[in-house]
C-alpha cells in the first residue's frame, strides 16, 4: 500500500509541473502579452520598459519558469489589481476558500446521500415507473444549465416566496464569531447556533443547484454498476442460498458495484469546482468560483494565478484519494 500512494504521489507531482508551465506558457502568450493585459494598450513606452523589469520579463524564458515556479512556491503571487486591490493574492485564495469547501461539500453531500441508494433502487425497480422517472429526472439534472437553474431557484424561492435569502453566506447583522471561515463549523463551535442555522439557510440554494449535474451523473453510473452486478453468477448463488436481502446489498452488490462509481465521485469535484465559478457568481457567494470569474473579467493576473494553480492542485488531490479508496476497495488495484 505504502508503495502504491508513493508512485501516485510522484505522478501527481508530474501533473501539477505540468499544469504550472501550461499556465506559464499561457500567461505569456496573451494578446500583447502580460504587460499589455496589465496596464492596457494606452500605457507610456516607459511605463510598460519599467514593468517588463519589475517583473522580469525581460530575462530568458526558463529563467522566468523558474521565477514562476519559486514564487508559486512560496506562495507569493503579488498584489491583487482588482479583486482586492493591494491585498495579497494568496491571502485572497486562503480567505475565499472555506467558502467554496463548504458549498462544495454541502453539494457533494447532497448529491451521494440523494444518486446512490436512489441508484440501487432504481436498479432494483428495472424498467419500472419508478426507474422511469428517475431517469428522465437525471436527463434533467444534466441538461439544465447551472446558472439558469441558479436564478429560477433564485427567483422562485428569493425573491418571489422569501424562503431562503437571496445572496451572501451569512446575515452580516447577527455579528457571528469567526473561527475558521467555515460559518457552519463557527457557529457550532461557538455555540451561537442562530449563525449556524443563518448560514445552513444561505447555503441551501447554491448547493442544491451545484449539486444537480453531480446527482444526475452519479445516480446514472451507480444504477449502470448495480445493474451489471445484479447479473453476476455470485449474487445469484447468494439469492438461493437464502441470504437476506441486506447481506446481499451489502457484501455482494454495492462493494462490487462502488469502484466505477467512486471514480465518478472523485471526477465530478472537478466539475463542482467549474460549476461554482456560475453558482457563486448568481448567489454572489464569496468563494475562489466568484473570484476567479472577476479576476478573468478584470484581467487580474496575479489572483488568476493562485486560483487556477490551486484549482488545478485541489483536484489532483482528490484524484489521489479516488486512487486510495480504490486500493482500499480492491486490493488487486494496488499492483497496477
Amino acid at each position: 500500500m505504502a508503495r502504491f500512494i508513493i508512485r501516485r504521489l510522484f505522478q501527481m507531482v508530474g501533473v501539477v509541473v505540468v499544469l504550472s508551465l501550461m499556465l506559464f506558457l499561457w500567461l505569456k502568450a496573451l494578446p500583447g502579452g502580460t504587460v499589455s493585459a496589465l496596464l492596457g494598450e494606452r500605457a507610456t513606452p516607459a511605463t510598460r520598459e519599467a514593468l517588463t523589469k519589475a517583473l522580469g520579463l525581460d530575462q530568458p524564458v526558463w529563467v522566468q519558469y523558474g521565477k514562476f515556479v519559486q514564487r508559486a512556491a512560496s506562495g507569493e503571487f503579488g498584489a491583487s489589481t482588482a479583486v482586492l486591490p493591494g491585498r495579497d493574492a494568496f491571502d485572497i485564495f486562503l480567505t475565499r476558500l472555506p467558502a467554496t469547501i463548504e458549498l462544495s461539500v454541502a453539494a457533494l453531500v447532497i448529491a451521494i446521500v440523494l444518486a446512490i441508494p436512489l441508484g440501487y433502487v432504481s436498479a432494483r425497480r428495472h424498467n419500472s415507473a419508478l426507474d422511469s422517472g428517475l431517469v428522465v429526472l437525471s436527463l434533467i439534472g444534466v441538461a439544465v444549465p447551472v446558472f439558469f437553474l441558479a436564478f429560477v431557484l433564485k427567483y422562485q424561492l428569493s425573491v418571489e416566496h422569501n424562503v431562503f435569502p437571496v445572496s451572501g453566506r451569512q446575515d452580516p447583522g447577527l455579528g457571528c464569531t469567526r473561527v475558521t471561515g467555515f460559518f457552519v463549523l463557527d457557529g457550532l463551535m461557538t455555540r451561537e447556533l442562530d449563525c449556524s442555522a443563518d448560514a445552513l439557510k444561505h447555503l441551501v440554494l447554491p448547493a442544491v443547484t451545484l449539486a444537480t449535474i453531480p446527482f444526475a451523473v452519479v445516480y446514472r453510473i451507480t444504477r449502470a454498476s448495480v445493474l451489471d452486478v445484479l447479473d453476476e453468477d455470485y449474487v445469484r448463488t447468494a439469492e438461493s442460498k437464502g441470504l437476506t436481502a441486506r447481506v446481499i446489498r451489502a457484501r455482494h452488490v454495492m462493494r462490487n458495484a462502488l469502484l466505477p462509481v467512486v471514480t465518478t465521485i472523485g471526477l465530478q469535484v472537478g466539475g463542482l469546482l467549474a460549476g461554482a465559478v456560475l453558482t457563486e457568481s448568481v448567489f454572489n457567494f464569496p468563494g475562489i468560483g466568484s473570484a476567479l470569474a472577476q479576476s478573468f473579467s478584470q484581467k487580474d493576473f496575479p489572483v488568476l494565478q493562485v486560483l487556477i494553480l490551486a484549482a488545478a492542485a485541489i483536484y489532483v488531490v482528490v484524484n489521489l484519494l479516488v486512487d486510495i479508496s480504490y486500493a482500499i476497495i480492491d486490493p488487486r488495484v494496488r499492483t497496477r
